[in-house]
């Protein structure tokens, strides 16, 4: 048995704290793998909500969505918006409440998309300032972190860099990364102590 992937991962530390009827964010859709995963994690009576600026994006989430069986979903808003407008677009009742935010970086990895639109430093640290806000005590972000593209490492060392800075007594910070090679992905997470 090898290791997890990055992905199997950043799904495994939520799989236990994401529970039916919870709340939790996609805030970079993609192709909606992670986000049929919080919505199949949070059931039915549970809420996602997903951001990605690009409406294929969407799209793929929706197509991805709709070959699951109706009614085992956890009910999905998908917004063409940045993940640093996240707590604009979250009712102000469900913050404190957020169960697990996901971010999975880089760019939309569709065999069409264009490359060059990726997520930026700026708008992904803001987010996760704003994610970090969202969660509820004992809830739990997820960053994938792509070093080996272009700005993906400026992006990875300054998410390291916040992480590595939040007070311990309010979050713990955990890194999950292949040493040998500096441009593998990885991940971090980060539970919400109070």
């Amino acid at each position: 048995m090898g290791f997890l992937s990055v992905l199997s991962f950043a799904q495994k530390q939520i799989e236990g704290r994401l529970h039916p009827g919870d709340l939790a964010v996609d805030a970079t859709v993609g192709t909606g793998a992670d986000t049929l995963f919080l919505a199949k994690a949070a059931g039915p009576k549970g809420s996602v909500f997903g951001f990605d600026v690009q409406a294929e994006a969407l799209r793929l989430a929706e197509e991805r969505l709709s070959r699951e069986p109706a009614g085992s979903l956890a009910s999905v808003s998908l917004f063409l918006a940045s993940h640093a407008l996240m707590k604009e677009y979250i009712p102000p009742e469900f913050r404190g409440r957020i169960g697990a935010v996901m971010f999975n970086l880089g760019y939309l990895p569709a065999a069409d998309a264009d490359k060059r639109i990726i997520t930026t430093t700026d708008s992904t640290l803001e987010a996760l300032e704003a994610a970090i806000a969202l969660l509820r005590p004992k809830g739990i972000v997820t960053a994938v972190l792509y070093p080996g593209h272009d700005g993906g490492a400026a992006e990875a060392e300054a998410v390291g860099a916040w992480a590595s800075r939040l007070p311990q007594e309010a979050c713990q910070a955990v890194m999950y990364r292949q040493l040998q090679r500096s441009d593998a992905p990885y991940v971090i997470a980060i539970e919400k102590k109070r």
